[in-house]
């Protein structure tokens, strides 16, 4: 077995497609997971205690089962139910309830690290309850939980190579084919180590640029 970068050069358009529908699909996918997660974390924290505890319930049962029996049971169990998705929709929508559920662990963390003297200092000075999250929880809990949220993004990055099952042509699957094809396997296994790699690397420096202008801003606040 040999390295051959003629190969790879030669398959780059098909390529560099592949690893924008992994960029696409791991965005949106992690934009959607961000936001139902901060839905379900307040729901849970501020709203009534069935639907506390039933939200509850349900992200036990999407952590506790892989995401590639999520995928499965999305995509082929979906029609039983009604349920038609193409394999690009069926992986942004998995992506999204299963880091969804993830994210919301993060946010109530979060929310429950902020000190409680905090909150009654901001009651003290007659806010309500939406001033309180707006100017109390939100920024706090913002900077708990950003290390966590960076960790679990990256994860994200990773799963999108599970979309490949489904047939979604993201960077894994094209890249895989390519090797099948040409039994080029160290050309294939090299690349997505490079691509991943690199993007858990872009991934983690805006975290750290995020974490550090907050940083500035929570001191400048102070």
């Amino acid at each position: 077995m040999r390295f051959d970068p003629a190969l790879i050069i030669h398959h780059l358009p098909s390529i560099l497609s592949g690893l924008s529908i992994t960029i696409l699909t791991w965005l949106i996918g992690t934009i959607g997971a961000v936001l139902v997660g901060f839905v379900i974390a307040s729901a849970r924290r501020f709203g009534p205690r069935p639907l506390g505890m039933a939200l509850g319930a349900i992200v036990e049962v999407i952590r506790g089962t892989p995401f590639l029996i999520q995928l499965f049971l999305l995509y082929f169990g979906g029609p039983y139910i009604g349920l038609f998705l193409d394999p690009l929709p069926a992986g942004l929508l998995g992506l999204t309830v299963y880091g969804s559920a993830y994210f919301s662990e993060i946010f109530r963390g979060g929310f429950e690290a902020v000190p409680v003297g905090h909150i009654e200092a901001a009651e003290c000075v007659g806010l309500n309850r939406l001033q309180i999250v707006k100017r109390i929880l939100l920024p706090e809990m913002s900077m708990l939980v950003l290390p966590s949220a960076v960790n679990m993004a990256i994860l994200l990055i990773k799963e999108t190579a599970v979309l490949s099952i489904i047939t979604v042509p993201e960077l894994t699957m094209i890249v895989s084919a390519i090797g099948s094809e040409y039994y080029a396997f160290v050309e294939s296994l090299f690349l997505l180590a490079l691509f991943y790699w690199a993007l858990v690397e872009l991934c983690g420096f805006l975290g750290r640029k995020a974490e550090a202008k907050l940083s500035h801003f929570r001191l400048s606040a102070s």
